[in-house]
């Protein structure tokens, strides 16, 4: 029955897709627009030209041969950010080693996942899936835009930063439940933070060796007899990081590991970009804004496992006032579809402005992954990646009509409910007739 109804979804959101001509440019007008950093502009239009957004204002007038949406009504944002998921992926953990850097997303990733067409729905076009934290070191996360339709390496965006899973506390000192082998090291929290160490100073190691062969390799004399350090895509993973190639991403709960983690990047002088889940950030907000480290969280989902205990609502909003750059994520393929419901709720736990809670799935995320060049907000020469809603986005009472990027409509609600109905009127008929056969 599943299988008929995943099917049932992909036939269908696929020709919604269809109707839609690839690499169309396209004229949005009279919708409430929220740039999100250049203010709110009523009836205001958006012209799209190659998939950047080329002026936005009142009155444009449509080039000759483009597409217009109306959007009178409705309120027209950047496209969502999902900071932190693990959806289009084949395989999220390594479960039979405990560091498993060398391991990349983007060598699983999986194109026809349902999940991007629930994202989708919820105006999300772009989102940061990764490794799972059952490693105290996981593999490289990857950034994708949520083209259905199209193929894995069409949805990379190379534009983002590079970045490192690494996980602390319950999650990798409990993972011997998910190995297919012995029992492994580390199982304390002490443990995953000694073997973080560990694997860091393998790589300096590394890292000087490969340096020292490379000097003497421009000198004539030594050059002839030089034997290269052995290659180990594992530490070179890890050098990159040492030279600031990649930043790390830390699943972490507790306050106490947070600031070791932090202290550990000191002694290494790798970059944490952001702090996953950081259910105790309210309680170090001050040095982690002195660290200039962002924040991805959920909104008001705590106490699911002990260390998510200390979780609080308010920790959004707190911690935005505190100066942390925060973000507000899914960690799912459910919840992806209603990532603006969680921004709103920071309106009421923490007093945000709406300008404020809209941030938070959208330039801050933005800025987290390194893309705010392109996307999370609405300015000319960005990306035209872009949501229309009924309502204001952070009403209770609101929806994603249409789902934008770079000037291609993937998603249409009122066309796909037109599919849906359609092809359920046609699979009715046909069971009509099967019995009427039998008979």
């Amino acid at each position: 029955m599943r299988k008929k109804t995943i099917g049932f979804i992909v036939v269908l959101s696929l020709a919604v897709i269809a109707s839609f001509s690839y690499g169309q440019d396209l004229l949005i007008k009279n919708g409430t627009i929220l740039t999100v950093t250049k203010g709110t502009l009523p009836k205001g239009d958006i012209l799209i030209i190659g998939g950047f957004i080329k002026q936005i204002g009142k009155n444009i007038e449509p080039p000759e041969g483009i597409k217009v949406l109306d959007a009178s009504g409705k309120y027209v944002i950047p496209g969502i950010i999902d900071s932190h998921t693990h959806i289009a992926l084949t395989v999220v953990n390594e479960s039979a080693v405990t560091i498993s850097s060398e391991v990349k997303m983007r060598d699983v990733l999986n194109a026809e996942d349902n999940s991007i067409f629930t994202a989708l729905s919820g105006g999300v076009t772009m989102v940061h899936t990764m490794h799972g934290s059952g490693n105290p070191i996981g593999g490289e996360n990857i950034v994708l835009k949520m083209k259905w339709g199209k193929t894995s390496e069409e949805m990379i965006v190379h534009e983002a930063y590079r970045t490192l899973k690494f996980a602390l506390g319950e999650n990798p000192k409990q993972a011997n439940r998910f190995a297919m082998t012995a029992p492994r090291y580390p199982q304390t929290r002490m443990g995953v933070n000694a073997i973080i160490r560990r694997e860091f100073l393998k790589a300096k190691d590394y890292m000087e060796q490969w340096d020292r062969y490379l000097k003497a390799k421009k000198s004539k004399k030594l050059a002839k007899n030089l034997i290269p350090p052995r290659k180990d895509l594992r530490l070179e993973a890890l050098v990159d990081m040492l030279r600031g190639k990649m930043v790390a991403r830390c699943h972490a709960y507790r306050a106490d590991e947070t600031l070791e983690f932090i202290n550990l990047s000191k002694e290494f002088g790798f970059k944490i970009a952001c702090f996953e889940h950081a259910s105790e950030a309210f309680k170090i907000a001050k040095e982690l804004a002195k660290e200039n480290i962002g924040i991805s969280i959920f909104l008001d989902n705590w106490a699911y496992k002990v260390e998510a205990s200390e979780g609080i609502a308010y920790n959004a909003a707190y911690c935005t006032k505190n100066g942390v750059l925060v973000s507000i994520n899914s960690d799912s393929s459910e919840r992806i579809r209603r990532l603006f419901n969680d921004a709103a709720k920071a309106m009421k736990y923490g007093d945000l402005s709406k300008e404020e809670a809209l941030k938070l799935v959208t330039i801050n995320p933005a800025i987290q992954l390194g893309v705010e060049k392109i996307v999370g907000s609405l300015e000319i020469g960005k990306h035209g990646d872009i949501a229309i809603f009924n309502e204001h986005p952070l009403s209770a009472y609101t929806r994603c009509d249409k789902t934008i990027i770079e000037g291609e409509v993937y998603f249409d609600r009122a066309q796909y409910l037109k599919e849906r109905e359609e092809m359920e009127k046609k699979k009715k008929e046909k069971e009509k007739k099967k019995v009427g056969g039998k008979k």
